[in-house]
């Protein structure tokens, strides 16, 4: 064994390269041979390369006001292709059934009517806006994107720990990601049938030229961004550049007579698809909050003309409320007549007397989560807290169960991280994301895998030092097959407690500090949710920790 490998230790989790120390599992066979015969000081070359690449392209991360390059490992994370089968259909089944909720909670309601849904979940929820009830979308998409956050537990399996269908971000790392990595380690591309990612611009422009108002033969697309000062301005701009529309701001718009027009040097241009990467809040000021200037005024009164698209859909967010998602599985039997392909982690709603008394006994257990928390904000895990730390977590759950659920604690996967000039196994999570034509909802083979680089971190969020890896879902034969390496799903926790899942923290993006103008000050509340004290300027609207 070289260097590299010779003191590397199986952690606590799943170790997704190595079935027992030394002996790597088939999918990591190529890539374990070409690392082995490498020094650390020929790897730190490489990973060095990597990191002037983004520093150079300003794909850059500020950290307690130090400007770095965002971490890319130069491990990559490899998916075979009988687990990624199951990846694929499980995210497509969930976008399904989210969007069949989304339609019938702001249409006729039949879901809360049967009971499958407790009307008060989804009436309480912060993101469930009455403004969206009427808007109904031509080729009924109300999700175009979706990000579905998946770890894998302690024995492998595969397991959904969040939906995110508001303005879900990160897919400008699996690009740049990709094309970075095929520089620094070309021999493993040559030796590896992996799948490629190049084709998302184009399956997302396809889907939004879907969704284009009726009788509009070729529509005129355009993202409309915050502003350079959102950190995901750089996944904006490149998506806007890759898809060949235009990248406009709120002032760059205008709404007349439920018309959208964009102002240009030849006048004005009817727009009529909008992929915004902005919060509902902010969206339109004639409904939502009545300061902003990053929206266009009038712009749902259009929507709801039929006039023109908003992409995603105003009011998606209800379906990421971390209560409302631990029905998500209930809603599959539902509307599909299908069992969830990915389970959930198993999760407690403390609304329920039984289950809050379970977990108020045992908050040095499990992991707590406000249902509103995003970019790991708020997130208590118990095993680390100090007894201070529970006992003010114990009176706020008390005051607010709704507010809170409950989990028990994941060892996520691991895989190799060079850590300084060794490999070390090092938690990971990944989000795969989806984009839904209205025929199809095709999944990008792979999608963005974070991991935590500190040792023992279970949150990889940026602002908590985390970084991210390239993912290769490798090649295969077209028929389905059982996942390697996954086990059978595990038994459903015991009563009192019922057990559901629960989704990770996901959230806005962060920005500079306040300035003096109001439209300054909304940039920053409209991206200060995502990453804490730092700005990540490609981490997007909604990055999530565990």
């Amino acid at each position: 064994m070289a260097d590299l490998f010779e003191d590397y230790r199986l952690g606590p989790g799943w170790d997704e390269m190595f079935v027992d120390p030394g002996l790597p599992r088939e999918t990591y066979e190529a890539l374990h041979a070409t690392l082995q015969p490498l020094s650390s000081a020929e790897l730190g070359v490489r990973a060095d390369v990597l990191a002037r690449a983004f520093l150079d392209q300003g794909i850059t991360f500020a950290l307690k006001g130090v400007e770095r390059p965002f971490p890319l490992d130069i491990v990559p994370r490899i998916i075979a292709a009988e687990q990624w089968r199951t990846v694929e259909a499980g995210v497509a089944q969930r976008v399904r059934a989210l969007e069949a909720f989304l339609a019938d909670i702001y249409g006729a309601g039949q879901v809360l009517a049967d009971g499958v849904v407790p009307r008060r979940i989804v009436v309480t929820s912060a993101h469930f806006h009455r403004e969206a009830a009427g808007i109904n979308p031509t080729n009924g998409v109300r999700i175009q994107v979706a990000g579905v956050d998946l770890i894998r537990d302690e024995q492998g399996t595969f397991r959904v720990l969040e939906d995110n269908v508001r303005v879900p971000s990160g897919v400008s790392y699996v690009m740049e990601n990709r094309r970075a990595m095929a520089h620094v380690l070309p021999e493993v591309f040559a030796a590896t049938r992996i799948l490629p990612v190049e084709s998302y611009p184009a399956q997302l422009l396809r889907a939004l030229r879907a969704a284009a108002p009726n009788g509009v033969g070729d529509p005129t697309v355009v993202v409309l961004t915050p502003g350079v000062h959102n950190s995901a301005y750089f996944e904006h701009a490149l998506l806007a550049r890759e898809m060949g529309v235009e990248l406009v701001e709120g002032r760059d718009l205008v709404c007349m007579g439920n018309e959208v027009a964009m102002r240009t040097t030849a006048g004005e241009k009817r727009v009529d698809v909008i992929y915004r990467r902005i919060d509902d809040e902010f969206l339109d000021p004639v409904h939502f909050r009545a300061d902003s200037m990053l929206g266009v005024a009038g712009l749902l009164n259009a929507a709801r003309a039929g006039r023109v698209t908003i992409a995603n859909a105003v009011g998606n967010g209800v379906a990421d409320d971390k209560l409302l998602y631990t029905y998500v599985p209930d809603l599959i039997r539902y509307y599909l007549g299908e069992e969830a392909i990915l389970p959930n982690v198993e999760t407690y709603r403390l609304e329920d007397p039984d289950a809050l008394a379970y977990v108020l006994d045992r908050l040095d257990q499990l992991v707590l989560k406000p249902v509103d928390g995003s970019g790991g904000a708020g997130i208590v895990i118990g095993s680390q807290a100090t007894d201070a730390q529970l006992a003010e977590l114990r009176d706020r759950v008390r005051h607010d169960p709704r507010g809170w659920i409950a989990q028990r604690e994941v060892a996520l996967s691991m895989v190799p991280t060079l850590i300084g000039n060794r490999l070390r196994a090092r938690h990971v999570d990944l989000r795969p994301f989806a984009v839904n034509d209205g025929d199809k909802v095709w999944v990008l083979p792979g999608g963005l895998t974070r991991v935590a680089l500190p040792e023992g971190a279970l949150v990889v969020n940026s602002s908590q030092g985390g970084g991210s890896k390239d993912t290769w879902v490798l090649a295969g034969t077209a028929s389905a097959a059982t996942p390697v390496d996954d086990p059978p799903v595990l038994a459903a926790i015991p009563e009192p407690v019922e057990p559901v899942s629960v989704p990770a923290p996901r959230s806005p993006d962060p920005g500079p500090g306040l300035g003096p103008s109001i439209a300054q000050q909304q940039q920053q509340q409209q991206s200060a949710r995502t990453i804490g004290e730092g700005t990540a300027r490609m981490v997007g609207e909604e990055e999530v920790g565990c």
